[in-house]
């Protein structure tokens, strides 16, 4: 099928902002954190511009983000489900039956027991939240990059986000639920759904309708550079994203570094410990190293742009759950660029 081969760009060299992807995200944190310091009245009304719990600044960045991934998706990719069908038993087995559970389990593991003595009980819950809220958003968009970096299949990638996506639609929403019933923290089940809808359902019906639109008019050519027209607006979207965070949460990452440093706790052995996961056990199936990589990686690395919006729906901006998927953001890069590296210094452990 031509059309689901979509994605030329990602088999060429990586562009500017991939390659040297940390140092952007690294100088939006600080130029966050340092606006945030020097403007906290801009901020604080940036803050106030919300309708419905929503804050519309960070919306409509998330949206320039999340719109031009969704276009990806290709429904008609999910037909080839069957294609070396042992990646894809990997990536949704680890995505949804393992990740969002271990994720929560280690919340609770870190900041009620481990972690109690230095964190407020109230604190701690919505630390746990947030942790929550990530652990059930895998990859959507820079699973692609990933993948790329470590030269996966890229029609395979597009299979796994494909299939990803529409499970997404479905069990974000009764997973988190259910995740924050079990953790006896409060499910304002309303706000939930809304954000899942705003986050997720619209942003992907825009994506659908736009594809079979373009798709029509010019095949996958035409989607691609359309998606390549987008593309400025996707990286000043998740800069941007990245500036208003840490600048919304600035004082307290100045102010108690610490907490920063404990809320990554889990995060980090959440994230090498699902890799592995899911990297020795396409090992052990001999699963081939293009399709095992990013199978692994998809897992791994979160879709912290939901994680982030949905947290600041149900919680607010300045809560102790927003803030730690904010934290997610920083851990995220530094840590999926290391397994890349292990990844690609490892590949001689699978078949071609």
């Amino acid at each position: 099928m031509t059309d689901t081969t979509i994605a030329p760009d990602r088999s060429k060299a990586l562009g500017v902002f991939e390659r040297y992807l940390s140092v952007w995200v690294a100088a939006a944190i600080v130029a966050g954190v340092a606006l945030g310091k020097l403007l906290p009245g801009v901020f604080g009304v940036l803050a106030g511009m919300e309708l419905a719990h929503v804050n519309l600044p960070v919306a409509i960045l998330i949206w320039a983000m999340v719109y031009p991934m969704m276009i990806a998706v290709d429904f008609g990719a999910i037909r080839q489900i069957g294609m070396r069908p042992k990646g894809l038993v990997v990536t949704l087995t680890v995505n949804w039956l393992i990740k969002p559970f271990t994720m929560a389990a280690l919340g609770v593991l870190f900041f009620r027991h481990v972690f109690a003595a230095w964190i407020p009980p109230s604190d701690a819950e919505s630390y746990i939240a947030g942790l929550i809220l990530l652990g059930a958003a895998p990859c959507t968009a820079m699973v692609f990059v990933w993948s790329q970096l470590t030269r996966g299949d890229a029609t395979y990638t597009l299979v796994q986000v494909s299939v990803n996506d529409t499970v997404m639609v479905f069990v974000y929403a009764p997973i988190v639920a259910f995740l924050l019933g079990v953790a006896d923290i409060p499910v304002p089940w309303e706000t939930l759904v809304v954000s899942v809808l705003l986050y997720i359902v619209v942003p992907l019906a825009a994506g659908i309708v736009t594809r079979q639109v373009l798709t029509a008019r010019g095949g996958a050519l035409a989607v691609e550079q359309f998606r390549d027209r987008l593309r400025p607006f996707t990286i000043a979207g998740l800069i941007l994203t990245v500036v208003l965070l840490f600048g919304f949460q600035g004082d307290v990452i100045l102010e108690r570094p610490t907490v920063i440093a404990l809320i990554a706790v889990p995060l980090l052995v959440q994230s090498y410990g699902i890799f592995g996961l899911g990297y020795l056990w396409a090992r052990w199936w001999r699963i081939p190293f293009p399709v095992a990589a990013p199978c692994a990686l998809i897992g791994t690395s979160n879709f912290f742009e939901l994680a982030v919006a949905v947290a600041i729906s149900l919680y607010g901006l300045k809560s102790g759950a927003a803030l730690a998927t904010v934290v997610g953001v920083l851990v995220e890069v530094p840590v999926m660029l290391s397994l890349v590296a292990l990844a690609n210094r490892t590949r001689h452990w699978f078949p071609e």
